[in-house]
């Protein structure tokens, strides 16, 4: 099996409602994220996805999240968690990817965009991983 991984930042504010602490006043991050691929087989350049392809894909969802109050985008229902933040990007970069004609849903044993990971900081991590 191999894994490739590209990384994007953007920066956003949201708050958390239904959560009891600081968190469910306006604050800020700058979030780190993680794309991660797998797959068995390797294309005749002996690579499993081009890197560009990849980062093009997830800096495109990036670009509608930085700099935002994550909170007005309809997606995260006002409950902008991390959690929520990395299934959305796995959904977007998903469709993105599908537009243009590759199928990264490791469907028939295919190439499978795997997972996505969202740091708020260096030691909070979610991760959403496709099943």
């Amino acid at each position: 099996m191999y894994e490739c991984r590209v990384t994007a930042d953007f920066a956003a504010a949201h708050f958390l409602r239904d959560y009891h602490g600081k968190c469910e006043n306006l604050h800020g991050h700058n979030y780190k994220v993680y794309a991660h691929v797998r797959g068995r087989e390797l294309d005749a350049g002996g690579m499993l996805i081009d890197f560009t392809i990849l980062k093009d894909a997830l800096r495109a969802v990036i670009k509608k999240l930085d700099h935002t109050n994550l909170n007005d985008i309809a997606a995260f229902d006002q409950n902008p968690s991390a959690e929520r933040i990395a299934r959305f990007i796995y959904e977007q970069m998903l469709a993105s990817l599908s537009s243009q004609g590759l199928d990264l849903s490791g469907k028939n044993g295919g190439i499978k965009l795997y997972a996505i990971d969202v740091f708020e900081t260096d030691t909070s991590r979610a991760r959403y991983i496709a099943d």
